[in-house]
């Protein structure tokens, strides 16, 4: 048992790239928080400072749209090309190269002398934060099955810090000292942390390491989504919740901005700020996991996901109605979150980085979908339809629960046999 601020320690027949001997302390797995957010936060900061970044670029309206859109595709093609590399490489020595090779990103945003440097800062940018989900993994590796839940949902606390205080501190840099400080700040920060992360996370191999080609190892995760019926279930969950989520944070700015509320857009943005409750959603989330809660916590998270959109649909009305939304909304979205990366790591702890990876490929394209469709539908129809649309995306996630309660746990234990013995075969 952990003892004295220790959270878990390392397995001796965990995979390549850790020491047998190296301990998970706590002041470590909020070392991985901070480095998650600070990397996730990197793909939203642009989004309150796109009309700066115009202006001082003499960007048309669809170019500075594509800010955002091409930092978003970066990050959905780094998922898919660099996040698998955690389970073939040392993830220590991955991790500090990432974060490095993100500081020259950010660095190549904050001097662009033109459009054309901007965006394919930005699109560097998104395909290096990548690393948030890389960190996750690692994070995972290290904790015993035990203890694992607890290590994701403390973890995860940081990227959904991260998510929602971006725009905030953005907003108010630029303020301060313009839209380019604040990707130079991150660079400062990000650099920090690779330094820090460099000294603090074990570098040592050993003869446990996956020995498959790139190429290869690409394809074995599409075969890991063929094979594997939790995980294809978990992804769907993902890409559901994500799309609610998305369906609000994305669109909730317009019914405010206009009467009868006319919020400017600091105030807009400090609403992000009541999201950080569900950090403490991830936290709970993955002690219920660990107790082997995880249908029972999903259930209940997508019931409350589905019930958020009651007092969020009388928004126009009521700034506490919202807020109680908002709470309610991502306290389940970051349960449900947690509970998918706890059990679908368990399916083959070797092959982590593959199966966190290709589950956020799900996140994206929900994240994705949700945003396109509440800002098309706002134009067309209003908040109601929008509000309808989220509890939509929210209600099938919960069907597919009922549907699917007794399979979305799964064995772990047979999983894993079944994932390693195809994963063998493929090296």
């Amino acid at each position: 048992m952990p003892g004295n601020g220790e959270v878990v320690t390392r397995r001796p027949e965990a995979r390549g790239g850790e020491s047998p001997a190296f301990v998970l302390s706590r002041g470590v797995v909020m070392l991985f928080a901070v480095a998650c957010g600070a990397a996730v936060a990197n793909v939203y900061f642009s989004q309150p400072l796109l009309v700066t970044m115009g202006h001082d670029l003499a960007m048309s309206p669809a170019l500075v749209g594509s800010v955002v859109t091409l930092t978003h595709v970066g990050y959905g093609l780094g998922l898919f090309l660099l996040v698998p590399l955690g389970d073939v490489a040392n993830r220590g020595r991955l991790v500090v190269a990432q974060l490095l090779l993100l500081v020259v990103a950010l660095v190549v945003v904050a001097v662009a002398p033109t459009a054309a440097v901007l965006l394919a800062g930005m699109a560097a940018t998104g395909f290096l934060a990548v690393v948030t989900q890389t960190l996750v993994a690692f994070a995972t590796s290290l904790a015993p099955p035990a203890g694992r839940g607890r290590v994701v949902g403390l973890v995860t606390s940081g990227v959904v810090i991260g998510i929602l205080l971006a725009r905030t501190a953005s907003g108010l840099m630029a303020d301060l000292a313009g839209w380019r400080s604040v990707y130079l700040a991150s660079a400062s920060l990000t650099a920090l942390l690779a330094l820090v992360l460099h000294r603090v996370l074990p570098h040592h191999r050993d003869a446990q390491a996956t020995t498959l080609r790139y190429g290869r190892l690409l394809r074995s995760t599409i075969t890991l989504f063929a094979r594997e019926r939790l995980l294809r279930l978990r992804a769907l969950f993902g890409l559901l919740i994500f799309a609610a989520f998305s369906t609000l944070w994305s669109s909730v700015a317009l019914p405010l901005s206009e009467p009868p509320h006319l919020l400017p857009h600091r105030a807009i943005g400090a609403f992000g700020l009541i999201g950080v409750a569900g950090a403490l959603a991830a936290t709970v989330a993955g002690r219920l996991n660990d107790r082997g809660l995880a249908t029972r916590t999903t259930g209940i998270a997508l019931a409350l996901l589905a019930a958020s959109w009651l007092p969020l649909a009388f928004t126009r009305g009521s700034l506490w109605a919202l807020a109680v939304g908002v709470i309610l909304l991502d306290l389940a979205v970051q349960a449900v979150h947690v509970t998918n990366q706890t059990l679908i790591y368990a399916l083959h702890p070797d092959a982590g980085s593959r199966l966190i990876g290709g589950y956020m490929v799900f996140y994206s394209i929900g994240s994705a979908t949700g945003a396109i469709a509440a800002t098309s539908l706002y134009a067309a129809a209003g908040w109601g339809a929008v509000c309808a649309l989220g509890a939509t995306f929210s209600c099938l996630g919960l069907t597919l629960w009922a549907f699917t309660r007794n399979t979305t746990s799964g064995s772990t234990a047979e999983s894993t046999s079944r994932g390693e013995a195809g994963l063998l075969a493929e090296r």
